[in-house]
């Protein structure tokens, strides 16, 4: 059986590396990955690049991945910070046993779910990112990955090789 990666980008200005890298860990591994957001269709990235959301997150059941990402860039601190039918989504996959995961402004998402309260985790290293990691009980450490059995943490773009590779890990 083929395991299988669900990433969520927002509607528009998700950050290209950080979509990019670990897709391509992921199909490199054998993955069979699915980009969703909030909306179907192109979406245009931080600098221009492009991506296509193949469906809607919330049109898709969690336990059909093995890992539910959430992907950085401007556009998620605005469309998807306080999302709360994401926040559900992601407590409801880690209830199944699902890994969850998010780089950069993505690993806010991933803290604001109360999944990392008392753990450690990492984010891009902005006072922003930081302070909501802080206000979710999250303990930040300054590095490109930070992973646990149930939940991945990654900075950003210089970590998103690393991010893609310690999700293949993971899921094995």
């Amino acid at each position: 059986m083929s395991k299988k990666a669900l990433l969520i980008i927002p509607p528009d200005r998700f950050n290209e590396d950080e979509l990019n890298h670990p897709k391509a860990e992921l199909e490199q591994a054998g993955v069979q990955v699915t980009v969703a957001s909030t909306k179907t269709g192109e979406i245009t990235g931080d600098n221009a690049g492009k991506a296509e959301a193949e469906v809607i997150f919330t049109d898709v059941a969690a336990t059909d991945y093995d890992v539910v990402a959430v992907i950085g860039g401007s556009g998620t601190i605005t469309h998807l910070w306080e999302n709360e039918e994401l926040q559900v989504y992601l407590k409801d996959a880690h209830d199944q046993k699902i890994l969850v995961a998010g780089i950069c402004a993505g690993s806010v998402v991933v803290a604001k779910t109360g999944l990392l309260s008392e753990r450690k985790g990492t984010c891009y290293p902005v006072d922003v990112m930081k302070n909501e990691l802080a206000a979710n009980n999250v303990e930040y450490v300054e590095q490109h990955v930070v992973a646990h059995d149930d939940v991945i943490t990654s900075d950003g773009p210089d970590g998103a090789k690393e991010f893609g590779q310690s999700m293949v890990r993971t899921i094995g």
